[in-house]
C-alpha cells in the first residue's frame, strides 16, 4: 500500500504502521474510545507473550510457544484495525514497540533458555541475551527510519531484515520439529544456541526480505493461492508442528529469492 508522504511535522501512529506501508502522520490527539480497540489489542498480544514465559516455568512448552504466536497474529491486526478506524495515536506507537520487544525478543529467549539452553547456563544465556538485544535493536532501528525518506528496500517494496514477530516464529523451529519429531538432540543446547544467534543476526541485518507487497501472485493463479492457504489451515489445526516446521523452512527459502529480486530491481530502476 502506497500512502501518502510525510508533512513537515513528524508523529508516529499506531499501534505502528506495518513495515512495508508508510504511516499516515498528523497531529497528535488524545485517547479516543475508537483508539482504545487497537491498544487493546496491543495490550493483549503483550499479555499473551509474556503469559508465554509463566507456561515455560511450569514447562509446558507447547502452551509457551503457542503464545507467544497468539501474540504474533494480534500484533498483525492491530495495526490495521488502527488504520480501519482511523484511531491511530503516539500512545499506541510508543505501547506497540514496548509490546514487540517483550513479545517477540524477551519471551521467546527465556522460553528457549528454560526449554534447552539452560543445560549450558554460560553460553545458552549469551544467545538468549543476544537474540533479545538483536530484537530490541531492530525495533529501535524501524522507530528511527519511520520518518526517513530514502529508504532503500521498503520503496521497492521489501523489508530490511527478519520482522521481530517472525523472527520469534523462526526461533522455535528447533521446538517445532523436537515436538514434531520427539528427537532429544534437536534440544541439543549448542545447536538451539547456535540457530538463535543466527535468526538474531537476520533480525538486524541489512538484507532485503520479503514483504507483503513484494509477494504478489498472477491473476492467473489467485483461485490456488487462496486453496492453498486454506489447506495450510487445515494443516496447522491438525499436523500444526510440522505445519509450522515447513513454514519456517519455507520463509528462509524466500530470503535467497528476496535478495535476487530486489538486486534485478535496482539494477532495472
Amino acid at each position: 500500500m502506497n500512502l501518502p508522504h510525510e508533512p513537515e511535522e513528524h508523529a508516529r501512529l499506531g499501534p505502528k504502521a506495518a513495515e512495508d506501508e508508510r504511516p499516515i502522520l498528523g497531529r497528535s490527539r488524545g485517547l479516543s474510545l475508537r483508539a482504545m480497540v487497537p491498544n487493546a489489542i496491543t495490550a493483549a498480544a503483550l499479555c499473551s507473550g509474556l503469559t508465554g514465559i509463566r507456561f515455560a516455568i511450569a514447562e509446558n512448552w507447547g502452551a509457551a510457544v503457542l503464545a507467544v504466536l497468539l501474540a504474533g497474529v494480534l500484533d498483525g491486526i492491530d495495526g490495521r484495525i488502527a488504520r480501519a478506524l482511523n484511531a491511530q495515536s503516539r500512545f499506541g506507537a510508543e505501547l506497540d514497540s514496548l509490546a514487540d520487544s517483550l513479545s517477540f525478543g524477551t519471551a521467546p529467549a527465556i522460553i528457549v533458555y528454560l526449554w534447552s539452553l539452560q543445560s549450558e547456563p554460560r553460553l545458552g544465556w549469551f544467545a538468549a541475551l543476544a537474540f533479545a538485544i538483536c530484537c530490541a535493536l531492530r525495533l529501535a532501528r524501524f522507530n528511527a527510519q519511520i520518518d526517513t525518506q530514502d529508504q532503500p528496500h521498503k520503496s521497492l517494496g521489501f523489508l530490511t531484515g527478519v520482522p521481530a514477530p517472525l523472527g520469534a516464529g523462526l526461533a522455535f523451529a528447533p521446538f517445532y520439529l523436537w515436538m514434531a519429531t520427539g528427537l532429544d538432540e534437536l534440544r541439543e543446547p549448542i545447536f538451539v544456541g547456535i540457530w538463535l544467534v543466527a535468526i538474531a543476526g537476520l533480525m538486524i541485518s541489512n538484507m532485503a526480505t520479503p514483504s507483503w507487497t513484494s509477494l504478489r501472485p498472477r491473476r492467473g493463479i489467485r483461485l490456488e493461492v487462496l486453496a492453498f492457504v486454506g489447506l495450510l489451515f487445515a494443516a496447522l489445526l491438525l499436523e500444526p508442528w510440522w505445519t509450522l516446521s515447513a513454514i519456517c523452512a519455507g520463509y528462509l527459502s524466500l530470503l535467497p529469492y528476496s535478495l535476487i529480486k530486489y538486486t534485478r530491481i535496482r539494477r532495472r530502476g
